[in-house]
């Protein structure tokens, strides 16, 4: 059986599709190659002069919104704009940052790549039709949820511990966010991927010593982000797509490669933690589901 493409995706035409950090690497290829199938996509951009020329880019029905994830108020105004999606495409996000806030004090990395799209998914539930994909990262495996603080106000910051901190809670989120949507019969999947060891320029924006190794390494060694974007848009058109699945490379160490299925740690799977988390999420961002 041949690797999976982009070459498979679907007839995409009458979905509209939204895509965060659609301005560079995982998410403009995403979008890229859902507007070049035939899908009218958004691409909520925090920087929308670097949307725009993204979108230029691009072929098809593209447009360019404003959205800071970092940003609640954001969050809400952006969602305010949108009548319709059918696939919400969670992908933007930050790695290893110095310690810092988001315009509602949340620790950059948890606000940005949790409680942010947590909170978008939450408004516009009512309004997707088809599914929600999250991005998480092999650094999950990394990652331990502290409800206690999971904002790192009481513990000392460190950066790598924060970014799995938060990207085990997406995969969290995403197999909640399913449970949920089963036990209301809603026939909408949520699904989650991680792109592998892919060169984009998240890693050059560590802001620390290790940020130009990091680079380096990932060019010399990762794929591209044409490869990294695969196993996202396997999980926003696929046909095969599992309920609450998570989807990365196939190949060594899920570095690289096409699409597969592939596995989560326990903790990942710990269905009490997650329905904890997610009533934190709730009461950080004001953000109540259906």
């Amino acid at each position: 059986m041949s690797p999976w493409t982009a070459a498979d995706i679907p007839d995409q035409n009458g979905r509209v599709a939204i895509v965060t950090g659609a301005n560079s690497g995982i998410g403009a290829v995403t979008a890229r190659e859902l507007a070049a199938h035939g899908a009218a996509v958004i691409l909520a951009c925090r920087d929308t002069d670097k949307g725009a020329r993204a979108a230029a880019t691009m072929t098809g029905d593209v447009e360019v919104r404003q959205l800071d994830l970092a940003d609640l108020a954001s969050v809400r105004r952006f969602a305010d704009g949108v009548e319709r999606v059918d696939v919400l495409v969670n992908n933007a996000g930050v790695m290893a940052v110095p310690e810092r806030r988001t315009a509602d004090g949340f620790e950059m990395q948890i606000g940005t790549n949790f409680l942010g799209p947590f909170a978008l998914t939450g408004l516009l539930i009512d309004r997707i039709t088809t599914r929600v994909v999250t991005l998480s990262s092999a650094a999950h495996r990394a990652g331990k949820i502290d409800l206690a603080d999971l904002n790192w106000r009481n513990r000392t910051y460190r950066r790598w511990s924060a970014y799995g901190q938060s990207k085990l809670a997406d995969l969290m989120f995403s197999a909640e966010l399913q449970r949920r949507l089963t036990a209301e019969g809603s026939s909408v999947l949520s699904v989650a991927a991680h792109p592998g060891f892919a060169s984009t320029e998240l890693q050059s924006h560590t802001e620390s010593a290790q940020g130009p190794l990091l680079a380096w390494g990932t060019r010399l060694l990762g794929q591209s982000a044409d490869m990294g974007a695969l196993p996202t848009l396997y999980a926003a058109t696929s046909p095969d797509v599992e309920p609450g699945g998570y989807y990365g490379p196939s190949g060594f160490g899920e570095m690289r490669g096409g699409p597969k299925p592939v596995d989560r740690t326990s903790a990942a799977r710990d269905e009490h933690v997650a329905a904890e988390l997610w009533k934190t999420a709730e009461a950080l961002t004001g953000v109540t589901y259906r």
